[in-house]
């Protein structure tokens, strides 16, 4: 099924977003097939889709495939690979994004994409694309591929300002984007700004807001850091006053998730994109099953 209709049908959707395991490749077999289990615990909740990054610089490329034919041929749920400018030119995306196709994939995440490990800044590749709304133009024109793009509620940490980073976006979605998935947050104010900024601009396709459930103190700051997004004080505050105590890291992580979530479908969002981060003790299945629990107006 295609973004338009998962989105046109029951609200709100659930997704959730995961990334290849690291590791030696003789790893790779075994933490894939844990990583699915866990999955297959989670698709109790329905997922409509799962989406499945990869490293900077396009650097986990084969196994973000693989995962995603994993996903559908194993737990038949959708998977929406990313897939970004980095590193590639014309020729290498088209042979790409033609084997999504033909590997009935129906859709895609397409980025701009960070700049390689190493490197501060991005760089286009030659006879390649700079800009995420390049990437999406060609998709649209080459394949019949439902294509998400990422929004910013706080901006883009390389914009000049939110209104700059706005007009890039409308770049996206004028190339042909189907659905907007934004960056996590978590203040939900942030988000609602988003969206009323981006309809004022014309922007009418779904905004689906990204929300991360806090596991692990020094891993939410380090990714608030990354993202550019700003944690509350008080939720801040209790993070600090517990960061040596992971269960009542957990408590409140589930806690604030909780009423963020809450609040957002009272807003009537289309769905709910639920960042996993499965990295080594963060991926933990009874924080997002007790989540799930306490909203259960979710589904």
């Amino acid at each position: 099924m295609k973004l338009k209709e998962i989105y046109n049908s029951q609200k709100p959707v659930i997704s959730y977003e995961i990334f290849p395991p690291k590791g030696e490749p003789s790893e790779m077999k075994e933490k894939i097939e844990a990583l699915l289990q866990e999955l297959e615990v989670l698709s109790e909740y329905k997922p409509s889709f799962i989406s499945v990054t990869y490293g900077a610089g396009g650097s986990t490329r084969d196994k973000t495939f693989e995962l995603v034919l994993k996903i559908k041929d194993k737990l038949h749920i959708q998977a929406l690979p990313h897939f970004t400018c980095v590193g590639s030119e014309k020729d290498e995306i088209l042979q790409n994004i033609k084997e999504i196709q033909h590997a009935n994939i129906e859709n895609i995440f397409a980025l701009r994409g960070d700049p390689p490990k190493g490197e501060t800044k991005f760089i286009k590749p030659k006879n390649g694309f700079g800009y995420a709304n390049e990437l999406v133009d060609f998709i649209r024109a080459n394949t019949n591929l439902g294509i998400a793009v990422a929004g910013y509620p706080e901006g883009h940490p390389e914009s000049e300002s939110l209104e700059k980073d706005l007009v890039n976006l409308k770049r996206k979605v004028d190339a042909g984007a189907d659905i907007v998935i934004t960056q996590l947050f978590f203040n939900n104010e942030f988000f609602f700004n988003f969206v009323e900024r981006a309809r004022k601009t014309g922007i009418n396709i779904p905004i689906v807001p990204g929300i991360l459930p806090i596991t692990n103190y020094a891993q939410a700051e380090k990714m608030a850091s990354m993202c550019g997004c700003t944690i509350p004080d008080d939720l801040a505050t209790k993070l600090r006053q517990h960061q040596d105590d992971n269960k009542a890291i957990r408590d409140i992580g589930i806690e604030h998730a909780t009423k963020q979530i809450k609040e957002l479908i009272a807003n009537n969002v289309p769905g709910i994109h639920f960042y996993i981060l499965n990295k080594p003790n963060s991926f933990n299945i009874n924080h997002l099953k007790l989540i799930f629990s306490k909203q259960r107006q979710l589904r």
